[in-house]
């Protein structure tokens, strides 16, 4: 099992510009510096209130349940890996969860998940289910599943690991990782490359913006996006000012 996590090292600076851009744009970023699979796939959002997730990964890691070793029975155990997990999870952090891209049972409940939000955690993500859907969509805290599911989580899953690297809908995620979920997804940044990452995709933010209010007025896009005629930059410049961007 690894060590709690360390002090934070996400500023709230960054988490500030990073609530201010979508998941596509980080991506983006990302591809730029060659890292193509940060994107955790086949997770969606349970609330459709589009409230941004951004927070430093805290994991929870299963394998398949071994079932001699995985009866009711372990939830006694107040060092159990998921209610450990529940507990451990630092204010402002995300508990990010390996599956194993598995739904056929939940990964957690809304019980947990309401712990997790009265202890001011920034989130939740599973690459399974979650049980009580309806209820956790409903809760004020940022929830990412890939479906719901009513089996309790020891009928497939055991959990086995906290606060280590673990895989998450194919994507690696390292405690610390800066995790940042939209109304669409969610992206792993690597803790080392958050604060640039966050700067660019600010930028990119911007420059989409005026592209789009171009594009809405008639536009085309060749030459604007990308920008490969000079008239574009002097544009988007002229824009910013307006703007202050």
């Amino acid at each position: 099992m690894g060590d709690d996590m360390a002090e934070s090292k996400l500023t709230s600076e960054t988490r500030e510009k990073l609530k201010t851009v979508a998941t596509a744009t980080i991506c983006t970023a990302l591809y730029k510096r060659g890292l193509r699979n940060q994107f955790i796939q086949d997770v969606r959002p349970l609330s459709s209130d589009g409230k941004p997730m951004v927070g430093e990964a805290f994991t929870l890691r299963y394998i398949p349940a071994r079932e001699d070793l995985n009866p009711i029975s372990v939830f006694q155990d107040p060092k159990h890996p998921q209610r450990d997990a529940i507990e451990r999870c630092p204010p402002g952090a995300v508990t990010v969860i390996d599956s194993r891209k598995d739904a056929r049972a939940a990964s957690a409940g809304s019980i947990l998940v309401t712990r997790l939000m009265k202890r001011g955690c920034g989130g939740v993500v599973t690459d399974g289910g979650f049980r009580d859907a309806p209820e956790i969509a409903a809760m004020d805290i940022p929830s990412y599943h890939n479906r719901p599911s009513a089996p309790t989580n020891l009928t497939v899953h055991q959990a086995i690991d906290i606060d280590v690297p673990i895989g998450c809908g194919d994507a690696p995620v390292w405690p610390g990782d800066v995790i940042v979920g939209d109304g669409e997804v969610v992206v792993v940044i690597p803790a080392h490359l958050a604060d640039e990452i966050a700067d660019e995709a600010v930028e990119m933010t911007a420059f989409e913006d005026f592209v789009t209010e171009e594009v809405q007025n008639g536009r085309s896009i060749i030459g604007l996006y990308p920008a490969t005629q000079e008239q574009t930059n002097l544009d988007f410049e002229a824009w910013r000012k307006k703007h202050g961007r």
